[in-house]
């Protein structure tokens, strides 16, 4: 919502104090804002890699679970992907998020690909969301610079041969997927 300039212009005008106590009861509203401020501020944008570090450590102990449905799958991929673009919105961890993606389609696909093999009616869901999960990757890689992009290409790789290898291959074939990188 944008602000009038005359409102604009009001805030400004008002006392430090006053300001300070509405921005701090403002940002108590916000979670996001308030721990994207909190790693600005209080961490001083230093932890990234031991927040990258946490969630891959959560994507492999959530994946070390009994999994026997697609449907289980499919819930514990939805999760950790909201942790992925959590970790992104708040520490605008762009590079951060395609490479725990890529982790976790990759850590995902090797733990079941008996489960996801076949296509069923059950699986049909899932296999969908991985071959979106795996373009939405790509499109994250393809606005890399190229030195950056060159370092993905064996893990993006693996990837594209598990996702045209089980249940999402008819719609990677559907989005038009490559199946391999070029190195």
């Amino acid at each position: 919502m944008a602000l009038p300039d005359q409102l604009k212009k009001a805030i400004i005008q008002m006392p430090a104090k006053e300001k300070d106590k509405l921005l701090l009861r403002l940002i108590t509203k916000d979670k996001t804002l308030t721990d994207r401020l909190h790693f600005e501020l209080i961490e001083d944008s230093a932890t990234v890699p031991e927040r990258r570090e946490e969630i891959m450590g959560r994507i492999v102990r959530i994946s070390n679970f009994n999994q026997n449905t697609p449907g289980w799958i499919l819930m514990d991929l939805r999760n950790l992907s909201g942790d992925i673009s959590y970790h992104v919105k708040v520490t605008k961890d762009k590079i951060g998020g395609i490479e725990l993606n890529l982790f976790l389609l990759n850590t995902f696909l090797e733990k079941y690909p008996d489960i996801l093999r076949t296509y069923s009616s059950r699986a049909d869901t899932c296999a969908l969301y991985i071959a979106k999960k795996a373009q939405t990757i790509l499109n994250g890689l393809n606005r890399l610079d190229e030195d950056y992009r060159v370092d993905y290409i064996k893990d993006t790789n693996r990837m594209l041969k598990m996702v045209f290898s089980l249940c999402s291959k008819t719609y990677a074939k559907q989005l038009e997927l490559p199946q391999e990188l070029e190195e």
